[in-house]
C-alpha cells in the first residue's frame, strides 16, 4: 500500500536513528499522515527473520492465487474477499485492506459491501500479509482490456522493478533504486507517478519513516538490517497523482476518546483489532458493529482516524503498479516472490 510523498528530511536524505527498536511493540497511535517518522534501523534477529519469511511465503502463494481468480467481468468485492480470506486461511493476518485500482486510480481504493463495479482495464491488486507484526506487501498489474493496451507498460514496470531488486545488497544506498526504475522508465515512452514511492516496514508499521524514492536522487541511506517495500507506478499521463474523494480506508492517529458511546464502541473494537493497521468500513460493519457510518464521521471529525483519499491520476490517465518486499538482515531477501 503506497505512500504518498509530502516531502520532509526522509523524502532523499536521512533525518537519523530512533528511539524505538526493531521488534519492540508498536506505539498504538499514529502520527498524523503529513509527518514524517524517524528510521527504525537495529540488528534484526532471526525470530524476526522467521516471522517477515513467512509473512511473505504466505504473500508469494496469495499472490499466485490471485491471478488465477483475477478475471474480466467480476466484481471487484468477490476478487477482495478471496484474497484476504486467503490470507487467513494460510495463517497470516491482512496488513491492510485489499487495494483494487482500476485504470486512472492508482491507490487506496477498497470495495464496499455492495460494491457493483467488475474487474476491467488496467486492473492493480495491492495486497499485504502481516505475522506478529512483521510485514510483506506487494501488488501486481493485470492487463484486462481485448486489444492488451496497457500489457507492454506493465512489463516496462515489472522489469524497472526487478532490475532494481537485482543490484541490491546489504549496505546499498537507497539511491540505487530510484536511479534504476528511472533509467529503465526513461526510454519506454512512460512516466513514473512522481509523488508516489515505497517505504520502510517495521513490527506494526506499514509506513515506518524512510521513502524509497522512484526518481533520480542522492539519498545515500544504507539499507542494512531494515525492511522496505518497492513500488513503482507508471502511466502515460502526466505523472502526478491528486488525492480524489475519501476512500473506504481508515488508521488510527490519534489517542483521544469521543463523546458518543456508539464512536467508542467503535474505537475499542478499532483499538483492539487494527492498533496501527489500515482498516476498511466493511471490515467493521461484519463485524456487527453500531452505526459504524456515523461512527467513522465522528472519529474522522474528531482526528482520531485518519481517512486515506482515493489517489487519481492528474491527466485520468490509466496507472500501473508493480511491488515487492525486500529485508535486508543476514543477506537480502525479496521475500514476496514465490
Amino acid at each position: 500500500m503506497t505512500e504518498k510523498n509530502y516531502g520532509g528530511a526522509n523524502s532523499f536524505g536521512y533525518k537519523g536513528s530512533s528511539a524505538q527498536k526493531s521488534g519492540s511493540s508498536a506505539s498504538s497511535v499514529k502520527s498524523d499522515k503529513k509527518e514524517k517518522k524517524e528510521v527504525v534501523k537495529t540488528a534484526i534477529s532471526q525470530d524476526v527473520i522467521d516471522c517477515y519469511l513467512k509473512a511473505g511465503k504466505i504473500c508469494a502463494e496469495v499472490r499466485e492465487y490471485t491471478k488465477k481468480i483475477v478475471k474480466k467481468d467480476v466484481n471487484v468485492l468477490e476478487i477482495a474477499e478471496k484474497i484476504e480470506a486467503k490470507i487467513e486461511e494460510l495463517g497470516g493476518s491482512n496488513a491492510f485492506p485489499v487495494n483494487i485500482s482500476i485504470d486512472e486510480v492508482a491507490a487506496h481504493y477498497t470495495p464496499i459491501l455492495d460494491d457493483k463495479i467488475v474487474a476491467s482495464g488496467l486492473f492493480k491488486v495491492d495486497f499485504g500479509v502481516e505475522v506478529d507484526g512483521y510485514i510483506a506487501d506487494n501488488a501486481i498489474s493485470f492487463d484486462l482490456t481485448d486489444d492488451k493496451r496497457y500489457t507492454e507498460m506493465i512489463k516496462v514496470n515489472e522489469k524497472a522493478l526487478n532490475d532494481a531488486l537485482d543490484l541490491l545488497e546489504i549496505g546499498s544506498s537507497v539511491k540505487v533504486i530510484g536511479n534504476t526504475i528511472s533509467k529503465v522508465v526513461s526510454d519506454s515512452g512512460y512516466k513514473i507517478i512522481t509523488n508516489l514511492s515505497g517505504h520502510s516496514l517495521n513490527q506494526d508499521d506499514l509506513h515506518a519513516g524512510l521513502t524509497i524514492s522512484n526518481l533520480p536522487n542522492q539519498n545515500e541511506f544504507p539499507l542494512e538490517d531494515i525492511a522496505i517495500a518497492i513500488e513503482p507506478f507508471l502511466t502515460t499521463g502526466k505523472g502526478e497523482i491528486y488525492e480524489g474523494k475519501p476512500s473506504e480506508i481508515y488508521i488510527l492517529q490519534a489517542d483521544k476518546l469521543p463523546r458518543d458511546r456508539d464512536a467508542r464502541k467503535v474505537l475499542e473494537f478499532i483499538k483492539e483489532n487494527y492498533r496501527t493497521k489500515p482498516f476498511c468500513k466493511r471490515w467493521l460493519q461484519k463485524a456487527g458493529l453500531p452505526k459504524v457510518n456515523f461512527a467513522l464521521s465522528m472519529l474522522v471529525r474528531d482526528g482520531i482516524l485518519h481517512n486515506f483519499g482515493v489517489l487519481i491520476e492528474k491527466d485520468k490517465k490509466p496507472v500501473s503498479q508493480a511491488e515487492h518486499s525486500v529485508l535486508f538482515a543476514d543477506k537480502v531477501y525479496v521475500y514476496t516472490r514465490k
